[in-house]
């Protein structure tokens, strides 16, 4: 694995970031604090010099007042004021003048600038003051040495008339030389708060990239086989919950590795002493794998089977290529029968992947079904022969009924008896004629559907009560399926019976105490409905056959409990006429699935709803 460097490492990056944020929030603390802090420093400057221009005002007021009272002293007066207000405001006032109701300079508190006095000013804030009677300023940059002055125009009144102006100009670089300082103290506070963060950021960085470490290091020895090492435990935060995790993947990962050798070892067990013959090919079809039982069943040797073209060896060249085989048929029926014996296999392929999905060779099961071929030859013969079906209960209430009519009746043992075998043998007559009557219905282009809208969840839920009420056995019903409604339009009539003879089944051949589990799920504009048991099961080749007329998984118990081997060949016309879809999935031993899906149009849902 490559090392990773220091600047691509998390110790690093977690540092990195943490001072990131510290200076983030100090930056936006700062900009705030600095910004408010100078807006207020500004407004106390200028209302200060306000409060003392307003003061100024009046004393001057007062000094023209003198004037127009013939008082030679005025002139002086008033320059003595400005200099005395100049020299009182410590050193922001540059320089104040007084600029009559003509734009004529009275005096100024400048030394050297005592030749504008008499003359007359053209500055546009005086003028401005002159005639709206308010104050005004602004700030301008002085060109000679690049200070920021604080210039403000004050009228003075008499009789709400304006006598005169006061022009002051005032130095802002006390204000400003303030939050230069302040910054200052700021950015060194901000180092300071960042060096620290630094040290504090490693130290609380190692405390997380050490287990994290430990971790990595772990990671590495498990990728190489080794499970014994554990990653240290520094304490039970998240990260040792992780840690703790972790020790416990790897205790883990080397018991699955144990078990999967084992499995190995065990699947080697198995592929050498199971019954059915098992063949196994590489990409191109050459095979690599074959078990005793498919030396057996192809009467081929090991060395003669190996590194040949399974097309070959079984003897379908001319009929498949490996590129057909590769598209999974559902099966192939082998036949080597002679003209003295029937023998027929049938080979069920499936395709090896890689995880990426490529095809990496086929693996071959062998069955022998020559049996299964006799059985199913036997079956067409009976269903052919349908009619012996009916003779053997016919001939049984015929005996019993000669035997009553010739005076049994009077026999008050025999009678009874005689009676109830005739009732059973009528009733199980009435169902295969019953039975054969509505698939020859349903055969016949007189068979209608008389639909209605049903709300199926609810329909599902009364049949499966009407069961459970009912039932005689002890067998549990498992309902795993929500309460949403589930508009859908059937025959009711139709659809109960297909449920009734479904779960009939599930419930003849679940065992005491087994659990039949009904399944609902919406598959896009359709209804999937599921029944399952835990019976006996069905063998994987005949499962597709239960649907057929007449065929009994276990014939022998389904006479014994009056199956007449129709029951799921009605179900299967009725939910076809529908417009659905029956099929069945078991598991010899687990049990069996019965599935149905009936049509449920997605607009007519969203009407209901």
């Amino acid at each position: 694995m490559k090392k990773v460097g220091f600047f691509q490492s998390i110790h690093l990056k977690f540092v990195l970031i943490y001072m990131l944020l510290i200076l983030l929030a100090t930056q936006v603390i700062g900009v705030y604090f600095v910004n408010e802090l100078e807006q207020k420093l500004l407004t106390n400057f200028q209302d200060s010099l306000a409060k003392r221009t307003d003061l100024l005002a009046y004393n001057v007021q007062q000094e023209l007042v003198k004037k127009r009272e013939k008082t030679d002293t005025t002139t002086t007066d008033i320059k003595s004021l400005l200099q005395d207000f100049a020299s009182s405001s410590r050193d922001d006032i540059r320089e104040v003048q007084v600029i009559n109701e003509s734009s004529i300079v009275l005096a100024t508190s400048d030394q050297y600038n005592q030749g504008i006095v008499g003359k007359k000013t053209t500055d546009i804030l005086v003028k401005r003051t002159l005639l709206s009677g308010a104050s005004d300023k602004k700030m301008e940059i002085q060109p000679s040495d690049g200070k920021r002055m604080q210039i403000t125009t004050v009228p003075v009144k008499e009789n709400g008339k304006t006598v005169a102006v006061i022009y002051t100009m005032a130095s802002m670089e006390d204000v400003y030389g303030q939050m230069r300082q302040i910054n200052q103290i700021f950015a060194t506070g901000t180092v300071i708060a960042l060096l620290v963060t630094a040290v504090l950021g490693i130290l609380l960085a190692q405390t997380i990239t050490r287990p994290i470490s430990e971790m990595r290091r772990q990671a590495v020895e498990m990728a190489k086989g080794n499970y014994s090492r554990k990653v240290k435990v520094y304490g039970y935060d998240e990260i040792g919950q992780l840690a703790l995790a972790f020790n416990n993947l790897s205790k883990k990962l080397r018991q699955a590795r144990a078990s999967t050798e084992s499995e190995r070892r065990k699947l080697i067990s198995v592929l050498s002493h199971m019954t059915d013959g098992v063949i196994a090919t590489d990409r191109k079809g050459y095979i690599i794998l074959l078990n005793d039982p498919a030396e057996k069943l192809l009467n081929v040797s090991r060395e003669t089977a190996l590194d040949q073209p399974i097309t070959k060896i079984l003897g379908i060249e001319e009929e498949y290529t490996l590129d057909n085989l590769y598209e999974e048929p559902d099966s192939v029926i082998l036949d080597y029968s002679t003209r003295d014996e029937h023998y027929i296999l049938r080979a069920s392929f499936s395709v090896i992947q890689k995880e990426t999905g490529k095809s990496n060779g086929l693996i071959a099961v062998l069955y022998d079904v020559t049996e299964q071929e006799r059985i199913d030859r036997e079956r067409r013969e009976f269903v052919a022969n349908v009619s012996h079906e009916l003779r053997t209960p016919l001939t049984t209430m015929r005996s019993y009924l000669e035997a009553l009519s010739e005076g049994a009746w009077q026999n008050a043992e025999i009678a009874p008896r005689f009676l109830s075998v005739a009732q059973d043998e009528t009733e199980r007559m009435i169902r295969l004629v019953n039975d054969l009557l509505r698939l020859s219905k349903m055969d016949s282009t007189e068979y209608h559907l008389m639909k209605e809208w049903v709300d199926f969840t609810e329909f599902f839920n009364r049949i499966i009560e009407r069961f459970e009420m009912s039932k005689e056995q002890n067998a549990t019903f498992k309902r795993a399926f929500s309460k949403k409604t589930r508009f859908i339009e059937i025959d009711e009539d139709k659809i109960t019976q297909v449920l009734y003879n479904i779960i009939s089944n599930a419930l003849k051949y679940s065992p005491e105490g087994g659990t039949v589990t009904y399944r609902l799920r919406d598959r896009g504009e359709a209804l999937e409905v599921s029944i399952s048991d835990q019976g006996m099961g069905i063998p994987k080749d005949n499962v597709n056959k239960i649907f057929d007329r007449f065929y009994r998984v276990d014939k022998a118990r389904s006479r014994q409990l009056g199956g007449t081997g129709l029951g799921l060949a009605i179900a299967k016309e009725m939910v076809q006429a529908h417009g659905g879809a029956i099929w069945a999935k078991s598991e010899e031993g687990k049990g069996t699935t019965i599935y149905f899906t009936l049509p449920m149009e997605r607009d007519q849902e969203d009407d209901w709803e």
